[in-house]
């Protein structure tokens, strides 16, 4: 018998596309992120079988339908759920959750905040665009206050979610931002969110072109990106502007805008570290300008990452030590319990 190995198979990009017709909206950011995660995929280092995208309900959640893995398109605001009780049982898998701002944070929101609480090894990718698409352009829990739709003809009176604050609140091991017309940098968070054992949470803003177009404009288009948004990368400055003449530094724990060049440099900023959960905290704040006097920049990357065992691990462990001590259970014991009466 022959001892040859079989060399890996080399995977692409096309590779992980279906022969199902996409149909999103021309012109939907979806498309964009799709290609991105498909380009990534063979980088990984993971046979197609062992990835699973598990979706819930609205127009990202037809994602699975496009990826050549395997996937479920599940119900509305239970994708976590599903993914979560997958990879309790298959902790081998890799399991990317694909949500929108309504499936993942309205209907689902419980669902989303105690998984990344848990901290399941499981990648959330959210695509925001802060309004229901799928039903047809009602407001969502991202959608900004006053926002005129269908369904708040004279304004939404609603406070919306800051998506990230709310991860962070809930313990996310790895929570990070990109946007859908940023392929390099969506690419390099996507890597980053499969690279984190643990819970990721990545928020992607995405264009919903025809019910609530243009809603990150301001962050993406030539004119304006550059003095709107502060990409921050770990161990470095927080600078920007056109010119890179612009810095973020801490008035005791207010961020505020500098220009570089006169009373300031570069090593009055602040430096980013992925690692301080209490400036990760101001980081997602810049997001309200109500809360925080004067306006600052978008900011974008990974804003924080801790490590911790992961929910699956721990749960094989006690399972493990438990046979190691007592043997296979008796699973009619389990359910009578203690608490039992024999009636004469």
């Amino acid at each position: 018998m022959s001892t040859a190995t079989i060399a890996p198979q080399t995977l692409t990009a096309k590779d992980f596309a279906t022969d199902q017709e996409v149909r999103w909206c021309p012109g939907c950011g979806d498309y964009s992120i799709l290609k991105q995660v498909q380009t990534i995929m063979p980088g990984l280092g993971i046979p197609k079988e062992n990835i699973v995208i598990v979706s819930g309900i609205g127009c990202s959640s037809r994602f699975p339908y496009y990826m050549n893995t395997y996937g479920m398109h599940s119900i509305h605001g239970r994708a976590t759920a599903i993914a979560s009780g997958l990879k309790a049982v298959r902790p081998e898998l890799s399991v990317w959750v694909v949500t929108g701002d309504g499936d993942g944070l309205s209907i689902g929101g419980n669902h989303t905040i105690h998984l990344l609480r848990r901290n399941f090894d499981i990648n959330v990718m959210l695509f925001n665009n802060q309004i229901y698409g799928l039903t047809k352009g009602q407001y969502s829990p991202t959608s900004e206050e006053n926002k005129v739709t269908k369904s708040t003809p004279f304004g939404s009176i609603d406070h919306p979610f800051n998506p990230l604050a709310l991860a962070l609140g809930a313990d996310a091991t790895f929570i990070a931002r990109s946007m859908d017309r940023d392929p390099k940098h969506l690419q390099e968070m996507l890597k980053r969110s499969h690279a984190h054992k643990g819970a990721s949470f990545l928020e992607i803003y995405q264009n919903c072109n025809i019910f609530n177009d243009g809603a990150f404009e301001i962050f993406t288009e030539k004119g304006s990106k550059l003095e709107e948004t502060l990409m921050a990368e770990q161990g470095q400055p927080l600078i920007f502007g056109a010119q890179k003449n612009k810095g973020i530094r801490l008035d005791g724990l207010k961020p505020v805008v500098v220009e570089l060049g006169g009373e300031y440099s570069a090593d009055d900023l602040w430096i980013h570290d992925e690692k301080d959960f209490y400036k990760a905290q101001i980081l997602t704040r810049m997001f309200d300008d109500a809360r925080i006097e004067g306006h600052l920049p978008r900011p974008f990357g990974v804003f924080y990452q801790a490590f911790r065992p992961t929910y699956e691990e721990q749960l094989n462990f006690q399972t493990e030590d438990a046979l190691a001590k007592k043997g296979p259970g008796d699973l009619d014991k389990l359910l009578a319990g203690k608490e039992t009466w024999t009636i004469r």
